[in-house]
């Protein structure tokens, strides 16, 4: 009997440390799938930012707020998979000089798929501004629209304002599964395409591996997206 029992015993330990030992595993690959990432490049960043004259401040841990004087439009901005916010305070910065009121978030673990409802609230905090946008790259794009879609419905029988901005040497970007969703945006969305532009550079965070090689810097891609932002919602 008591052999019988602690050969139960064993077999049971063996079980649990398996578990434990899987489970362990798991968390471990987690923790370096979340820790590996795409850095802003500071250095770059300050420059660009402090050359556009664009303040901005820290509205709580996790937004990142421009606000123009007289702002009557606002932004929220949803960042790319695995890429540090920050890196996209450029583009905010650009929105803002033509007087946008621009709201940046921190994803968890930056992934915006996280917290789709990153947008919640954000509205409410600025009564002044009159008419809202969400946006965002990549996977932040994604959930931008699913955010979207939740409150309006079917987007495709909308007459909301779309806009689709990417690179031609974006090699990042799945372009079939892009094409085969464009039939759940409204009819006369606007796509633009960037001549030369690439997946990385709407942000400052360096290369992207699998991208395509740019022929245009970064800074001019950050100001030409920007710009067809602009002419959209003026």
């Amino acid at each position: 009997m008591n052999i019988s029992a602690n050969k139960r015993k064993n077999k049971l330990f063996m079980i649990l440390a398996s578990v434990a030992l899987a489970l362990c595993i798991i968390v471990g690959a987690c923790a370096i799938y979340v820790g590996d990432y795409y850095r802003a490049d500071v250095d770059e960043i300050q420059s660009f930012v402090d050359a556009s004259g664009a303040d901005y401040v820290f509205f709580d841990d996790d937004t990142i707020v421009f606000e123009p004087d007289g702002a009557t439009q606002g932004f929220i901005f949803y960042p790319g998979g695995k890429v540090e916010f920050t890196a996209y305070l450029p583009l905010m910065a650009a929105l803002a000089e033509q007087g946008i009121l621009c709201v940046l978030v921190e994803m968890p673990f930056n992934l915006a798929v996280l917290d789709v409802n990153a947008a919640d609230g954000i509205q409410e905090q600025f009564p002044e501004i009159k008419e809202w946008y969400i946006g965002g790259h990549s996977l932040g794009g994604s959930m931008a629209a699913s955010y979207l879609a939740k409150h309006t419905a079917d987007l495709s029988d909308t007459e909301l304002e779309v806009l689709s901005v990417y690179g031609s040497e974006d090699k990042v970007m799945n372009r079939e599964k892009y094409d085969a969703n464009k039939s759940n945006l409204p009819d006369g969305f606007t796509e633009i395409v960037i001549n030369g532009g690439c997946h990385a550079y709407f942000g400052m965070y360096g290369e992207q591996d699998g991208d395509g090689v740019p022929n245009i810097s970064n800074r001019e891609q950050i100001v030409f997206t920007a710009q067809v932002i602009c002419n959209l919602i003026k």
